[in-house]
């Protein structure tokens, strides 16, 4: 009779799953300055996830600026890779770094959580330009990249400069030939649109969130966004993908872990993540803040980071930035 209960028990134990990873005294280091975007992604996250009930308690959040993100990198290897209650808010400009040998390490020394959102980059021309599609555009563009002065909110190498390239790339500019269109760095999205009025510069990208009230307006005439789909907010914009560029330039905002967490811990996390993505509280909050709200978690994030390295280091390579 014993050796059947026995024999029950540990059958009924396997049959079982295996407890769910549980969190405990999260912390979110944001690698920057209060006020800034990974601030914003590291309290806001950190808030919902307490008031959601996905972790058992508030969130701890950790400013530690410096060198975009390199700072917290460096202590993250050092002292904290197998910390399963950590997360780390990042972006686009922190893989841009990581591409342009910014970082301590590349991208293998962490694990890559989830992308919860992202500002999108959009193209833009003067509202009275010659050129009304994208296509229009980068056929000018092919034919003399010399003719052309373009800008955004970053510098030469920065993610607004990438995203061009990579739209102008796609279109069959030549890799050696992308240094040949000038870029001008504005302090703000604001400002670059400001100077294309003024037809001080001819092209401008940036994030839409932030210059979206010149085009309500009518001031500027945009001609693609780099998304994967029309965004809701913009039904009119076409994709550069669907008019042939296959280029996609999000500013995404999201989070890594130590490299050495374990699958358990990671897995778990990549599962909390997603329950706050699908909430309402999280669309809303995205929304509200001028993000569309994207999803990648786990694997299919870990793939998508490694692409975007890749591809900012190749034409961080072609401009120059990097040897």
């Amino acid at each position: 009779m014993r050796r059947t209960l026995l024999a029950a028990t540990i059958a009924l134990g396997a049959a079982l799953p295996a407890a769910a990873f549980t969190p405990g005294d999260v912390e979110c280091i944001a690698p920057a300055n209060p006020g800034g975007g990974w601030d914003f992604t590291c309290r806001t996250v950190g808030r919902l996830l307490h008031e959601e009930g996905l972790v058992p308690g508030p969130v701890k959040v950790t400013n530690m600026p410096g060198a975009s993100g390199a700072v917290a990198y460096a202590h993250i290897m050092a002292d904290r890779s197998a910390d399963e209650n950590l997360i780390v808010a990042t972006s686009t400009v922190g893989i841009t770094n990581i591409a342009q040998g910014r970082y301590p390490a590349g991208v293998d020394a962490m694990r890559w959580l989830a992308m919860l959102g992202a500002d999108v980059a959009v193209l833009m021309v003067a509202k009275d330009s010659p050129y009304n599609s994208l296509a229009e555009l980068l056929d000018a563009v092919k034919a003399d990249p010399t003719a052309f002065v373009a800008g955004g909110s970053s510098s030469i190498g920065g993610w607004d400069h990438i995203r061009l390239l990579m739209m102008v790339e796609a279109a069959g500019v030549p890799t050696d030939k992308l240094s040949s269109l000038r870029w001008v760095e504005y302090s703000g999205g604001a400002d670059a649109v400001t100077q294309l009025m003024g037809k001080h510069v001819g092209i401008v990208v940036t994030d839409i969130g932030e210059i979206g009230g010149f085009i309500q307006s009518g001031d500027v005439k945009p001609l693609a966004v780099m998304s994967e789909a029309r965004l809701k907010a913009y039904p009119d914009i076409p994709t550069a993908r669907e008019q042939g560029i296959d280029a996609i330039g999000y500013n995404w905002r999201g989070f890594y872990m130590g490299g050495k967490v374990s699958d358990d811990a990671y897995n778990g996390w990549v599962a909390i993540m997603e329950k706050l993505y699908n909430s309402d509280a999280w669309q809303k909050a995205a929304t509200e803040a001028g993000l569309t709200p994207i999803w990648r978690g786990g694997a299919e994030f870990e793939a998508f980071v490694r692409d975007s390295e890749k591809r900012a280091r190749e034409i961080s390579k072609a401009i120059g930035v990097i040897k």
